[in-house]
């Protein structure tokens, strides 16, 4: 017998360990018939799971005709044995069947009933298995050709071999079958997945362990789906090798145990499976691409269909399904509660403290009328929470449409970074002073457009840092319907603009505000001097995105438009009309930007692993999975440049000698991914871990699952962590 158990081994090298020990068996076992010939003598027997040939009525000359092979368990066992689908998975085996037919006849591709998913934990790894529990049946289809005589007919004889196995042990089993005649024919078909009948597509994405299939399937949007599941055929898809004819065969293996996401789009349903690039070193004759992949498509309820998939065009987006093997998500009130108290912790975070700073200064001017209070309060209100669901629109249509995008993702684009930087130098001018926007200036209080354009904007200065509560909430946006996910990003931005609605509302906080005096001015003046400091950490983030010479021209328009907006403030104080000369100045240097930004941006390579005092590897999923292998505790964050969070983190709690000291003496091996500009396999990583965005922090222990640390770091928090394992 063979005990999983007994083999803490990756799966592919488990699934290979029990075929060598089959194979062995075979090798040496006396009953073997040799030549080919099909064995007359069965040599493990089948008393865990027996096996029966029976045959639907007989058969006629040019007519399809069914037989049956009927697994049944043993009955009087204390273990639950099952069987295994054509294709079993990480590990066990699939049935070898040999019939003795007349000359002529066919045996065509055995037919099975939908399969279980056996998920089993290993020491260091995940196996998933395909199987049937209790009794089952496959047919066989037969072509009959030439005259049959069924009363002189010999009855159909062969050999079956397969596996038997509880979740302990798995046995050998094999049997000589003759045909006999009854069945229930009838429940056996219907338990058969029937072949859809029009064809599906297939086209593979990625490289690495980050590869994918995708599958797109037509099935009615009527059909009911309470957790589908794609089962593969296919245990190799193959690429192709060279012209010459003799290469190494190039392919993918599906990774059976990872997620599966699926997407509704009209009538049609796309599967994404994750699989692993895989060249065999075997020098053998050119592999041709495959042709077609063949599957079981389960539904959840115990029903599905067959499909088959050429190689075509899958279309991107739809409408996200949620599954058991998906990230799991939590009550959908919690995730409520979570986005509208993550909103309302933003405000004491340091990307948008300048802009509420002097909206407070706003409302503190509104306080003597009860009406302008809660006009501005509604106001600020409605523009923070439509950025804010508009915001998560945009990422939800992109991600529909296949891109690999998360929260904060304009910021991984240097045109937004650029109109961002250009903003801020804009703001930075007008709380200075230099010159005054009279309709929508964010310090005027009592104004609706204004409250509503400073709501705008702080939504939008806020999108970089994220805080306790919010990753749940967020990551979980991605993978619910879309009114459920817009409803979160909606709650996200009430939670931002609560403190000003109450503020606009209720009399007694307003009281708590200073009174409107001369200190205004000067706040507002101290307020620009936090607001150019913002400026010009978009100017370093444009350098790192772009480039240093993409950064100097992006100074270049700035510096055009801060030399106009000089000017347009000496013409305001002297009461002319300004903004005229503002457009004659601004025009040229604006239109230098547009044909000198393009041409000089070049993405620098960042390195973080340079920077940090703990000399990171950088992140990969074979990375990962080497460090993870080693046995050693691993820690792996993820950041970016344009994060405030993720920096304060940085500072606070991992680029510390203490926490450097403590992962040495533990032999802690670290690791970071940079999401600075966009990468699709950190988004998709991140997707897996149910978190929309950065920062994101995972601590491995040996052979354990990664434990999700807090988005908001102690000092002593990794410290304490590494101590704990040494």
């Amino acid at each position: 017998m063979i005990d999983a158990r007994m083999f803490p081994l990756p799966k592919l090298w488990f699934a290979a360990l029990v075929l060598a020990l089959l194979a062995f068996a075979a090798a040496v076992s006396p009953a073997v018939a040799q030549d080919g010939a099909i064995p007359t003598e069965a040599r493990f027997g089948d008393e865990n799971i027996s096996v029966e040939l029976r045959a639907d009525g007989l058969p006629s000359n040019g007519e399809e005709w069914m037989l049956a092979l009927r697994f049944t368990p043993d009955p009087n066992s204390n273990e639950e044995w099952h069987g295994y689908w054509s294709n079993p998975g990480d590990a066990g085996q699939g049935m070898q069947l040999r019939l003795n037919l007349p000359d002529g006849w066919e045996m065509g591709e055995p037919l099975y009933p939908v399969p279980e998913r056996f998920v089993q934990q290993l020491v260091d790894t995940e196996l998933m298995n395909h199987i049937y529990k209790g009794a089952y049946t496959v047919l066989v289809p037969i072509r009959v050709t030439g005259e049959v005589d069924n009363t002189t007919r010999e009855p159909i004889t062969g050999f079956v071999e397969y596996l038997a196995c509880t979740d302990k042990v798995c046995v050998p089993q094999d049997a000589v079958l003759r045909e006999s005649q009854g069945g229930d024919f009838a429940r056996w078909r219907a338990e058969i997945a029937p072949l859809l009948d029009a064809e599906a597509s297939f086209a593979t994405v990625g490289s690495g362990r980050n590869s994918q299939v995708k599958i797109a399937i037509p099935l009615p949007r009527s059909v009911e789906l309470p957790d589908p599941h794609a089962f593969i055929a296919n245990d190799f898809i193959g690429f192709g090798g060279t012209a010459d004819g003799i290469a190494p065969i190039q392919g993918a293996v599906p990774q059976y145990s990872a997620p599966q996401t699926f997407y509704r789009l009209d009538d049609m349903l796309i599967v994404e499976v994750a699989t692993t690039k895989r060249v065999v070193s075997d020098v053998a004759p050119v592999s041709t691409p495959t042709e077609k992949i063949q599957g079981i498509l389960a539904f959840g309820d115990g029903s599905g269909v067959r499909f088959e998939a050429a190689p075509g065009e899958v279309p991107s987006g739809g409408e996200p399904i949620v599954t058991s093997s998906a990230p799991q998500t939590p009550p959908l009130w919690t995730l409520i509660l979570g986005a509208l108290v993550g909103g309302l912790i933003l405000n004491i975070m340091p990307c948008v403290f300048p802009i509420l700073s002097l909206k407070a200064i706003s409302l503190a001017r509104a306080g003597e009328s009860e009406a302008k209070a809660r006009s501005e309060g509604l106001a600020y209100t409605a523009g923070v929470v439509l950025a804010c669901v508009g915001l998560g629109a945009v990422m939800l249509i992109l991600r529909a449409g296949g891109e690999q995008v998360g929260w904060a993702f304009q910021l991984q684009s240097p045109g937004v970074v650029i109109v961002l930087l250009v903003l801020a130098s804009v703001i930075t001018a007008n709380f200075a002073g230099v010159f005054e926007l009279p309709s929508i200036s964010i310090t005027r209080g009592g104004e609706p457009a204004s409250a509503f354009a400073t709501g705008l904007l702080a939504a939008f200065a806020a999108t970089p840092c994220t805080g306790p509560f919010m990753a749940a909430a967020l990551g979980a946006a991605l993978l619910l319907p879309v009114p459920q996910a817009l409803l979160l990003f909606a709650m996200l931005g009430l939670g931002l603009a609560l403190p000003f609605l109450l503020i606009g509302f209720v009399p007694a906080l307003r009281r708590m505000l200073p009174k409107p005096g001369a200190w205004m001015e000067r706040f507002r003046r101290i307020m620009a001097i936090a607001m150019g400091l913002t400026a010009l950490a978009l100017i370093w983030l444009t350098a790192r995105l772009g480039g240093q010479g993409f950064a100097l021209f992006a100074l270049v328009v700035v510096f055009g438009l801060i030399v106009a907006l000089l000017v347009v403030g000496r013409l305001q104080r002297a009461g002319k009309m300004a903004w005229p000369a503002f457009g004659l100045i601004a025009a040229p240097f604006v239109i230098f930007g547009a044909f000198a930004l393009p041409a000089s941006f070049a993405a620098p390579v960042t390195n973080l692993t340079e920077e940090s005092i703990h000399s990171p590897q950088a992140y990969s999923a074979e990375a990962l999975a080497d460090a993870r292998a080693s046995g050693q505790p691993v820690f792996l964050w993820f950041t970016a440049d344009w994060c405030v969070t993720c920096k304060v983190n940085e500072s606070v709690a991992i680029e510390r000698e203490a926490t450097r000291e403590a992962f040495e003496a533990a032999g802690v091996v670290t690791m970071v991914g940079d999401w600075t500009q966009r990468d699709e396999a950190i988004t998709m990583f991140l997707s897996e871990q149910g978190a929309a965005g950065v920062p994101l922090y995972l601590w491995y222990e040996s052979a354990a699952e990664a434990e999700q640390l807090p988005q908001v770091l102690t000092p002593d928090l990794l410290k304490e962590r590494a101590e704990r394992v040494r």
